[in-house]
């Protein structure tokens, strides 16, 4: 599924959450989308899965197929886990989540088959950042239906943006688009095209896998 935003924005009660956006992500590509804190980050995460309408511009499809095909990985103050639950029973919430045996032993066998079973008794906020990054990529790749990842600010938690940046090249697929914001600063360390929060960016700045 292509999603396209077009000068899509989101107006709040104090000033502009984000400012008008305009850029295409497609099947089978890793779409980078840089700004500065405060820029609209969370604001366009939600725009691309559907789960908030813009002020200004559009966003296509419309939000009922985004919600039922996009999905929202780890976004601060939205989705992200409690970080006083172990990492054990997040794995079980997002297993329910999906449809999936969600007992103590489908949450130890995925833990195992996953290597992050060393971790499952730590609270969230405790976990490693590379493994939290992968354990919330896989889980949320394995959503029935789902054609589109958008992982929102993994260097909040992350110190080295080559990892995360690895991690979600990991679950682009010929059907499937992953989308990460991050800061300025994890872009220009990654050194790679990417788009920019707030602007019309060109489609050629998209990654191809």
């Amino acid at each position: 599924m292509e999603i396209q935003a077009r000068r899509a924005g989101v107006n709040g009660g104090h000033g502009p959450l984000l400012r008008p956006t305009s850029l295409t992500v497609k099947p089978g590509e890793l779409t980078l989308v840089a700004g500065e804190p405060g820029a609209g980050h969370t604001a366009l995460a939600l725009l691309l899965s559907g789960r908030m309408k813009p002020s200004t511009g559009t966003v296509s499809p419309d939000a009922a197929k985004l919600r039922k095909q996009v999905v929202l990985v780890d976004a601060p103050e939205v989705n992200e886990p409690e970080e006083s639950l172990s990492l054990a029973a997040v794995v079980g919430e997002e297993l329910a989540m999906n449809g999936m045996p969600s007992g103590k032993k489908a949450v130890h066998d995925w833990l195992v088959e996953h290597a992050a079973d060393e971790h499952a008794t730590k609270r969230f906020e405790h976990v490693p950042a590379q493994t939290r990054c992968a354990v919330l990529l896989d889980l949320a790749a394995a959503r029935p239906g789902v054609t589109t990842l958008v992982l929102d600010c993994p260097d909040r938690y992350h110190p080295d943006p080559r990892e995360w940046f690895a991690l979600a090249h990991e679950h682009v697929s010929p059907e499937r688009a992953v989308v990460v914001l991050c800061s300025n600063s994890s872009a220009s360390i990654l050194d790679t095209p990417h788009a920019r929060l707030g602007e019309d960016n060109d489609t050629k700045m998209e990654i191809t896998a």
